[in-house]
């Protein structure tokens, strides 16, 4: 047979013949060890260049099958060994081209396949192993002219007439790899877990609505009551972090919150004032049992209820809503995750259409909230949403921080009459404490009791109206005639004489209040006007203040499907309406494939032409890395609409997050994923083959998911989204330097080399070269007037360092990387996104 290969051609020029003697039976040869060599089912090859052999090999448990028919024949066997004869053409004779080590190296299994002899009676053989094919593709050595013949004895062809010696066909069915099967069991893992899942959450869903509502038409009638409360934050000093640990914290902090006390009833309007820095907003915040990064002590009750269970409503200063909502949207969404899961759809409807009646924004009801970029309803009407957002959840208690700040005079007075008509429900009276900047006249007489504070103690705690300017002229601070009582109070508090601070340190003070309240109760807080008018001089006993912990348990109304629902919802009604993003993403797909795709246009098979085509597949892996940056502005965008639902207990965080992974990763990511993949791979004319073009998907999809959970685990890592942003970008160049297409691996110092073992897009770039060389890529070029007729992964494993064999190897990495940062994004959302004041 003879070899017709041009890179062996133009390095061995003259003629080369291998002869291949295969012993299909020992017994049926005629003359042993002349005309068959070998036990049973062995091989016997020999080369011959210019008529001297080279090498011969030898192999056993041949297997052989008919290959496509008509004529052709495929042969497989195993323990290939080869020898070299020394000193000849191919082994040393000539030091450039000796072949020893190559040949002595041959071993593990032989294939050869041969197509029906044409009409001369030679047919074209292919002689194929795994270093063979990996030099010469997988085509193997071509061989052509090749001839065929059989030794056997008549008695033994009689014997065996008829019957053939090939081995099972049905054995030798194609069969899945080891790594597809892999690949479809966690898939089908995952896919019965998600199905189990959401089974559960159905069957819990649908037990908890059969269980009703229980107390949905009772809100408010609890009483809050607070002892004792002070608040220190840390102040940063010389001294190390350790000794500040085990420093006495009122030597190393400031005193924001001094012994304050207080009680207000169900039927009550209590209004904190005090100037800037008094500590207004601090008692709000503690009141309602917020985080705070400061040391707290003290106590906060509602007697006679469950605290862990009460729905205290708590408005901050700042409306956070979604902008692409009505309101009669946000509402009902605030509706359906807050109130009970019991409650029909029908009367969560009508709930938020009474709050909406009673707040007066019922005009608004189909209104979107908008924001600083798209004009919608105005700062009063927010504010009066965001109030809604607690009231429809009918909480206990209504907390409120400044509700009146930013707003003109009618603005207040509509917000001040909701709040007071809250407070004096006949059916539901409900205790209302609100921190008040600067109210008017108008506004403060609308109050039922006052807390005035100075640098974090009280200097009153009383009845409203003239009760304070009263106290504080039986003290020597006269108000002037006709002068508005809130201006006086605050001009009071923003200079307080020393006195009124040493009064709360007398035992039994003087009382100069109505109702016969002495100083000393004025000063602590602890007095309360009932809706009767009878005074209360009566100490409450509450618990002390106990350090929340990260893992305390919140308790919702609704169920994990039913939140999943509804956030999903919200995203999709978000994502409809605000289309810019989305076809801006699938525009800019199509815009950069086209570009990508030109770039790269139908790149030729020489090896230039391969390193264009990594250098394509290298191209569009930076480009995902880069764009999955949007992910992170997104996360950073909507956190603390995130932060507050969170804090009201409007849902599960795994809920939200799997609200975002469905219309933030799906619509925004994969989809243009797939199109700028799409458009580059068919221009740039890769592997011309439906199964190694979806696997140039499937790896692509993965790093996708990879780089946008990554960068969702930084945007929920780092409160500052310009750090997040900084070190995203340079963690995308640092997979570029490390992927292997602008240095080779090998080359970099083992100091640095095992960096590249943490890099996504190292994995995803081999994964890709090694599908585009596994549809069979061959090299044809020539080198200095050689042809060289090679396969594309020797120039591969050459150029660039990756493994043939490791495409599922990376398949599972990329897996891994997209669990690790799955997880971390979980545990970063669940311990570190919370709300901490």
């Amino acid at each position: 047979m003879l070899n017709r290969n041009p890179t062996l051609q133009a390095i061995f020029p003259g003629s080369s013949t291998l002869t291949i003697l295969r012993t299909l039976n020992s017994s049926f040869t005629p003359i042993p060890d002349v005309t068959g060599f070998g036990s049973s089912g062995s091989l016997y090859a020999q080369l011959f260049y210019r008529g001297v052999e080279q090498f011969y090999c030898t192999a056993d448990s041949c297997e052989q099958d008919l290959g496509s028919g008509e004529g052709s024949a495929d042969w497989s066997c195993h323990d290939l060994k080869c020898t070299c004869r020394s000193g000849t053409s191919f082994c040393g004779a000539v030091k450039a081209t000796d072949l020893t080590l190559i040949i002595n190296g041959l071993g593990g299994t032989l294939d050869i396949s041969c197509d029906a002899p044409s009409d001369d009676g030679t047919a074209k053989c292919a002689f194929k192993q795994d270093m063979i094919s990996q030099v010469f593709g997988a085509a193997g050595l071509a061989l052509n002219g090749c001839t065929f013949g059989e030794c056997i004895g008549q008695s033994t062809l009689n014997i065996l007439s008829g019957k053939s010696t090939a081995a099972d066909e049905s054995s030798r069915g194609s069969s899945l790899s080891g790594g597809v099967i892999a690949g479809l069991a966690v898939v089908g893992s995952l896919i019965a877990l998600a199905l189990f899942l959401l089974l559960l959450g159905w069957l819990v869903q649908r037990r908890a609505r059969k269980q009703g509502a229980d107390g949905l038409d009772r809100s408010g009638g609890v009483t809050i009551a607070w002892s004792d409360v002070s608040y220190f934050v840390p102040q940063s000093s010389g001294a190390s972090f350790f000794h500040r640990r085990k420093a006495d914290a009122a030597d190393n902090a400031k005193v924001i919150l001094d012994n304050l006390s207080g009680r207000v009833v169900p039927g009550e309007v209590m209004a904190i004032l005090g100037p800037s820095g008094a500590g207004k907003t601090t008692l709000i915040e503690i009141l309602a049992q917020k985080h705070k990064s400061g040391r707290v002590t003290g106590g906060v009750t509602f007697p006679g209820v469950d605290d862990r269970k009460l729905r205290v409503g708590f408005v901050p200063q700042q409306d956070v809503l979604p902008p692409m909502l009505t309101v009669h949207e946000a509402l009902l969404f605030a509706a359906r995750l807050r109130l009970p899961e019991g409650v029909p759809d029908t009367e969560k409807h009508a709930r938020v259409d009474d709050i909406m009646e009673r707040l007066g924004i019922a005009h608004l009801r189909n209104v979107r909230i908008g924001d600083g970029e798209k004009r919608g309803i105005s700062g009063g009407e927010m504010r009066r949403v965001t109030i809604g957002l607690e009231l429809v959840a009918k909480p206990a208690v209504l907390l409120l921080d400044e509700p009146t700040s930013g707003l003109d005079s009618v603005s207040a007075a509509k917000v001040a009459k909701v709040l007071h008509a809250l407070a004096h429900d006949p059916e539901n009276p409900t205790a209302v404490i609100a921190s008040i900047h600067q109210p008017s006249s108008q506004l403060y007489h609308s109050f039922d009791q006052i807390l005035l504070l100075a640098h974090g103690r009280a200097l009153y705690s009383g009845p409203g109206g003239f009760a304070p300017a009263e106290y504080f002229a039986g003290q020597g601070i006269p108000i002037q005639q006709g002068y508005n009582v809130a201006d006086y109070l605050l001009e009071v508090a923003s200079d307080p004489p020393a006195a009124l601070f040493q009064l709360s340190n007398k035992p039994n003070g003087f009382s100069s209040d109505p109702a016969g309240v002495s100083s000393d109760e004025i000063e602590k807080g602890v007095t309360g006007q009932s809706p009767s008018g009878l005074g209360s001089t009566t100490a409450v006993d509450v618990p002390e203040l106990t350090k929340r912990s990260w893992f305390d348990k919140q308790y919702h109304q609704a169920t994990f499907l039913t939140q999943l629902q509804v956030l999903s919802g919200r995203e999709w009604k978000i994502l409809r309406r605000d289309k810019t993003l989305f076809f801006a993403h699938v525009g800019i797909s199509c815009i950069l494939g086209v570009f990508c795709g030109g770039l790269y246009f139908d790149t030729d098979i020489t090896i230039a032409g391969f390193q264009s085509r990594v250098g394509c597949l290298f191209f569009v892996g930076s480009l995902i890395a880069f764009s999955s940056l949007s992910a992170l502005y997104n996360v950073v965008e909507i956190r603390p609409l995130f932060l507050r639902e969170r804090s009201a207990s409007y849902y599960n965080p795994t809920a939200w997050l799997l609200s975002r992974f469905l219309f933030d990763v799906l619509p925004l990511r994969i989809i243009p994923t797939i199109i700028v993949s799409s458009i580059t791979y068919w221009m740039a004319g890769l592997a011309n083959d439906a199964a190694n073009f979806f696997k140039f998907l499937f790896i692509l999809v993965l790093y996708t998911l990879a780089m946008t959970l990554f960068n969702f685990l930084l945007a929920c890592f780092f409160r500052n989204g310009g750090i997040a942003i900084l070190i995203s970008a340079l963690t995308a160049l640092y997979q570029m330097t490390y992927a292997g297409f602008f240095v080779h691996l090998n080359d970099i110092p083992p100091v640095l080399r095992w960096l590249q073992w943490l890099c996504p897009l190292k994995y995803t770039l081999e994964a890709l070269s090694v599908n585009e060389v596994g549809s069979g890529l061959m090299i044809e070029d020539s080198l200095e007037g050689v042809p060289v007729n090679v396969s594309a992964a020797l120039i591969m494993q050459t150029l660039f360092g990756f493994g043939q064999n490791n495409y599922y190897r990376d398949v599972l990495v990329l897996f891994a990387f997209i669990a690790g940062f799955g997880v971390g994004v979980i545990f970063v959302v669940w311990l570190k996104v919370r709300e901490r004041r």
